[in-house]
């Protein structure tokens, strides 16, 4: 292993990182006690509702922060489109301008982008990149990437032994809001309204009324609060500690930042003020405990609204209103008859400045003493330093004024200021996606089928030469009688989820691969390293979440046969992708909106009331989406209507596959709609277009 929890127990205190939507937040954050800060610029960031930094404010930000020992953390943590990739890289050129720390990045383009033109920029795995796995978490370590930020709703084990197998930094979520999806994996947005999550754009549908088992609000959770486990979280060589909350006031941040800074301190952290100046019906920390019941779902209620107060909100903006001295600074003072007043003042980052003043006069009759100059330097009020050692040889019968020493710790210490907040990070310009080969109109488009159950494999399914992904245990269930001949069309999905399942998802992929199997069908970053690892022929599917053609080519150089695309891109996008990689799209089917850990029926209704027959959430205009457990721990919430693109197909001239998404279909539907895409026909019914013809934001 290259790692261990006891790097960070045993050694520095893990990172408190901050949320700052504005100037505001960032100034919150900082005297609150925060070692870091993420944010981000105007364009390509996940918040984008927030009001955010442009460039002259990302470089005073960056400043801000470096006087006071904090990291500056840029979020360029979106799924990005083929035309903006000329702003990709105008925003890390930005960066760099800024000299911010790291970046935060979701897509394989942009971390393509920052390792050849600005590789002095530390790469920060997103939690939209939906790492929650020690496979997912080497895949990003052979990518360059120096941190991961976890799954939020990984258990203290499952973080545990991330921690330990990688030498990555491994940052955890510790206050703020849930989502009831896995970061990265959730369309639900995007399908309803346009407003894609993965593109900063989220509506929180998630947080209107859905019915199931008698509650209204199934997929709407309580925010995260662990700093109550902040000492564990240490002992499991956590190295960041992260506060959500881009979106929220200053007064949050100050009241997040604080508590969490008390707790990491060994303190009493205030979390009746957190909890009322914003929850939803209180905390949880269910996933961090394992506790995946009714106790994690919760809706922000009128009381908590009324909660935050102005009294409260007064006070936790006195939490910012002064500026708190964190950073040590060591004055020596050399004071000699005939010469020039000398004070060098020096930092613990090792910057060092001397200024000088006019010669001392003799003394009358009161000589400054060395007692009286250390009086007058450790007046640094209104400053973020203290004096930490002041140093001061002064010979007999000299006076230094009063204003003189000021003057001279002022000179000294925005000096040594300057020196501080200086950081730039080279940038250097190249070629776009226009330099990769146009995709041209493939000689032959393939039809793959995928299956939900191996009972939907049916005669004519088989006897049609189609492609047939399967879920690795239903393919499982196959007979050997009827694997044998179709075992070079056969595709093993992986689940995209695995919480602490590594070794059962090895040990069914060796399985599968004993039979004979050749090529597995991977959404996650931690899946095709692990099917890669153990010989198979990978393909990329949709969770991988692909969106331009650079992410294109970099699934391609990590030894990919084909990617199916994120299903939020447009027509117009996919027909212009460039690049030499098969690529495809789902033309059919129920299209799933989310992975879940917490199961929505589950909880509200018991396992038994589910029975594997595709229970339904009701929402607010009597729509229904069904819902349904993938065997590996998490739930599948899927679309009202299924995507029907029969008669369509020819408007998608250079995609080299379709995917037909069977799920809840019958053995005879499945069959059905196969003939049926096979002749071009349209269907009957209700359905949908997907995305493909909408704009999406």
């Amino acid at each position: 292993m290259s790692g261990s929890p006891k790097r960070a127990a045993e050694g520095r205190r893990p990172e408190l990182l901050a949320p700052a939507g504005g100037p505001e937040s960032l100034l919150a954050a900082l005297r609150c006690g925060a070692d870091a800060v993420y944010l981000g610029g105007k364009q390509l960031n996940a918040r984008r509702g927030a009001e955010n930094f442009d460039r002259e404010a990302l470089r005073r930000a960056a400043a801000d922060c470096r006087l006071r020992g904090a990291k500056l953390y840029l979020t360029l943590n979106t799924l990005v489109f083929d035309s903006e990739l000329p702003q990709l890289l105008e925003a890390l050129e930005e960066a760099c301008d800024a000299g911010v720390d790291a970046v935060i990045v979701q897509d394989l383009a942009v971390a393509a982008a920052v390792r050849r033109l600005a590789p002095g920029l530390a790469l920060h795995a997103s939690t939209q990149m939906s790492v929650h796995s020690l496979e997912g978490a080497k895949q990003l370590e052979a990518l360059g990437f120096r941190r991961v930020v976890l799954a939020r709703e990984m258990e203290q084990e499952e973080i545990r032994r991330v921690v330990e197998g990688t030498a990555l930094e491994a940052e955890c979520f510790v206050h703020g809001a849930l989502c009831m999806c896995v970061s990265g994996q959730c369309a639900l947005s995007s399908m309803i309204g346009g407003r894609s999550g993965n593109r900063g754009m989220c509506a929180q549908p998630c947080r209107l009324p859905f019915a199931a088992g008698g509650a209204t609000h199934a997929l709407s959770l309580r925010d995260l609060s662990l700093v109550e486990w902040i000492p564990r979280l240490r002992e499991l060589g956590v190295a960041s500690l992260k506060i959500e909350g881009r979106m929220k006031r200053p007064e949050y941040v100050a009241g997040a930042v604080a508590a969490c800074r008390a707790a990491l301190d060994g303190g009493s952290a205030d979390l009746e003020s957190l909890e009322a100046v914003f929850s939803r019906s209180g905390f949880t920390d269910g996933y961090f405990t394992g506790r995946r019941d009714g106790q994690l779902f919760g809706v922000r209620q009128k009381e908590d609204v009324t909660a935050a107060s102005p009294q409260l909100l007064k006070k936790l903006r006195e939490l910012y209103r002064r500026e708190p001295q964190r950073v040590p600074v060591r004055f020596a003072l050399r004071v000699s008859r005939g010469e020039r007043t000398e004070l060098l003042a020096a930092d613990a980052d090792g910057h060092s400045v001397t200024v000088r003043g006019e010669p001392p006069l003799e003394a009358v009759s009161a000589p400054t003493t060395p007692e009286r100059a250390r009086e007058l330097l450790g007046k640094t009020g209104g400053t973020p330093y203290f004096v930490e050692r002041a140093d001061c040889s002064i010979a007999e019968g000299l006076l230094v004024p009063a204003a003189a020493v000021n003057d001279l710790r002022r000179r000294a210490l925005e000096e040594l200021s300057g020196l501080r907040t200086q950081r730039q990070v080279p940038f250097a310009s190249g070629p776009g996606p226009a330099s990769l080969p146009e995709h041209g109109r493939p000689e032959r488009q393939v039809l793959r089928v995928r299956l939900h159950r191996q009972a939907q494999l049916t005669p004519g399914i088989e006897a049609d030469g189609a492609e047939i992904a399967l879920p690795l245990e239903e393919l499982l269930r196959l007979s050997p009688q009827r694997l044998e001949p179709l075992r070079d069309r056969l595709l093993a999905e992986l689940p995209r989820i695995v919480f602490g399942q590594e070794e059962r998802l090895r040990d069914a992929l060796e399985r599968v691969g004993a039979l004979g199997v050749t090529r597995a069908l991977a959404g996650n970053l931690g899946g095709v390293r692990l099917a890669g690892e153990l010989g198979f022929e990978v393909h990329g599917d949709f969770g991988l979440n692909v969106t331009n053609s650079v992410a294109l080519e970099e699934l391609q150089r990590l030894g990919l046969r084909d990617v199916t695309l994120s299903f939020e891109l447009e027509r117009e996008r996919i027909q212009a992708l460039r690049g030499s990689i098969p690529r495809g799209i789902p033309a059919y089917g129920r299209l799933p909106l989310m992975v879940m850990r917490a199961c929505p029926v589950r909880v509200r209704a018991g396992c038994a009331d589910c029975g594997g027959r595709f229970p339904a959430l009701t929402d607010r205009l009597g729509n229904k989406f069904p819902v349904d457990c993938d065997g590996w721990g998490c739930s599948v919430l899927y679309n009202c209507v299924p995507l029907e693109l029969a008669d369509r197909l020819g408007e998608f001239d250079r995609v080299d596959f379709f995917t037909l998404y069977f799920t809840q279909e019958t053995p005879e539907e499945c069959g059905g709609i196969l003939r049926r895409y096979r002749a071009g026909a349209a269907a009957e019914g209700e359905k949908t277009r997907g995305l493909y013809y909408r704009k999406v934001l």
